[in-house]
């Protein structure tokens, strides 16, 4: 496994790649850093999926909206979780859903009956690959800015970069 690190508006961001895939992006002092990371990580910044990766970032961090399937994804977790994981990237850039309205989603898709707001809000909270895969646009059913890892103040300025830079392309 390898890693890579670079500065953002939000800290420093590790990244985390098999060589091929990005299985991590995390926050610095985010809770759940580097979870599920087992094995020794080798520093490896010229990797093609770190390149590409720190280019997507860039561009976000820009006001730009990059796709999250121009970049090779992995995240590792169970069932629930890569369902969660993956019906965030459905999320739209600049918009929120909520905790319940996304486990009425992922209950369907599995065909639950239900999957609580607290089983969907743990689920998040262990995304491996933060801001690429959205789990900053899930909101508490009030609008109240709820749990994010990486920490409140990041999940409102992630959401606020986004709802400025699509209003000044409207």
């Amino acid at each position: 496994m390898y890693r890579s690190t670079m500065t953002s508006p939000i800290g420093k961001l590790t990244l985390i790649s098999d060589g091929e895939y990005l299985n991590g992006l995390f926050i610095e002092n985010q809770k759940y850093f580097l979870a599920n990371i087992r094995s020794e990580l080798v520093e490896k910044d010229n990797l093609d999926v770190f390149i590409k990766t720190k280019k997507w970032l860039d561009e976000y961090f820009s006001g730009k909206n990059p796709l999250p399937s121009n970049l090779k994804l992995k995240a590792k977790g169970t069932l629930f979780q890569e369902t969660v994981w993956q019906e965030l990237l459905n999320i739209p850039y600049g918009k929120t859903t909520t905790y319940k309205e996304l486990g009425k989603i992922v209950a369907n898709k599995l065909n639950r009956k239900n999957s609580s707001a607290q089983a969907i809000g743990n689920a998040i909270s262990h995304n491996p690959i933060s801001i690429i895969i959205p789990c900053h646009r899930v909101i508490g059913t009030n609008g109240e800015l709820i749990g994010y890892a990486g920490g409140i103040d990041k999940k409102k300025y992630l959401l606020e970069l986004e709802r400025k830079t699509k209003s000044e392309k409207i």
